[in-house]
């Protein structure tokens, strides 16, 4: 799986530098001029890589209601960087290609639900809404929201991160450091900052393997969604991070997990 991660990324890497690679080849483009094109595309890449994050971090640690005023800074800068630095959807992971071959992991993340609710069951602490609608209406935000941090560490972050480690190891170092980063932004939340780096480095790697981010955002939220009905809310404190998890109070722990600091 990490031979056939690898050969994905280099795969990925050579086509998001084709257009330095083809300049390169020109009759007018001398070897200097290449590696300062290459030189300054590695250099916006850091830029788009850590401004973005420090974006995500600042939106997370502010209070409400500025918060809301971060979040369209932090959305409209990494759709921004995104569409400048833009290499596909196939890369992006939207696309159907191996949807079929990657759906396993969804299964994985049903019977790992599965799993988890019969135990919580037995130790008292499941707390599921009652009834199918009331499942959704409490819940559809956050399967939205999982979507939107798939996106954001494989589409964004992986792929920036491979970018600017081209060797050898580099597909297993890219989804380290994104895994790292991903779990970082889930501070001060004890448990969900240990979930969010087992979670990130192994979605990091099946994303290298299927280049499909639908399977990966179905098997986020049933396992995110699991965590929030098995967790006494406040244990895990409503699934909150960063500002939200520091003012937390218990008569929130029954209003599932929320998106907005998580």
């Amino acid at each position: 799986m990490i031979n056939d991660a690898r050969r994905s990324a280099e795969e990925v890497v050579g086509r998001e530098s084709g257009t330095i690679s083809s300049m390169s080849m020109e009759p007018a483009a001398s070897p200097d001029s290449a590696g300062s094109l290459a030189a300054a595309r590695r250099r916006r890449d850091r830029v788009e890589l850590w401004v973005g994050y420090a974006l995500i971090l600042v939106v997370i640690w502010t209070p409400r209601p500025w918060q809301r005023t971060f979040y369209f800074v932090a959305a409209t800068f990494v759709v921004a960087a995104t569409w400048l630095s833009f290499p596909g959807w196939k890369a992006m992971g939207f696309g159907i290609a191996n949807l079929a071959r990657s759906m396993w992991i969804v299964v994985v993340a049903l019977l790992a639900a599965a799993v988890a609710t019969d135990v919580a069951g037995r130790m008292h602490t499941l707390h599921s809404p009652g009834g199918l609608t009331m499942f959704f209406a409490r819940y559809a935000g956050y399967m939205i929201f999982a979507i939107v941090q798939q996106a954001l560490l494989q589409s964004y972050f992986l792929l920036h991160f491979l970018r600017l480690t081209r060797r050898p190891s580099s597909p297993q170092t890219a989804a380290l450091a994104a895994a790292a980063i991903f779990s970082a932004a889930h501070l001060p939340n004890p448990i969900l900052t240990v979930c969010t780096f087992v979670w990130g480095l192994a979605a990091c790697l099946f994303f290298l393997r299927y280049r499909n981010l639908y399977s990966l955002s179905i098997a986020h939220a049933i396992l995110g969604i699991t965590l929030a009905i098995c967790v006494p809310g406040p244990v895990i404190r409503n699934m909150r991070v960063g500002l939200g998890y520091l003012t937390y109070h218990a008569q929130w722990a029954d209003h599932g997990p929320d998106h907005r600091n998580h």
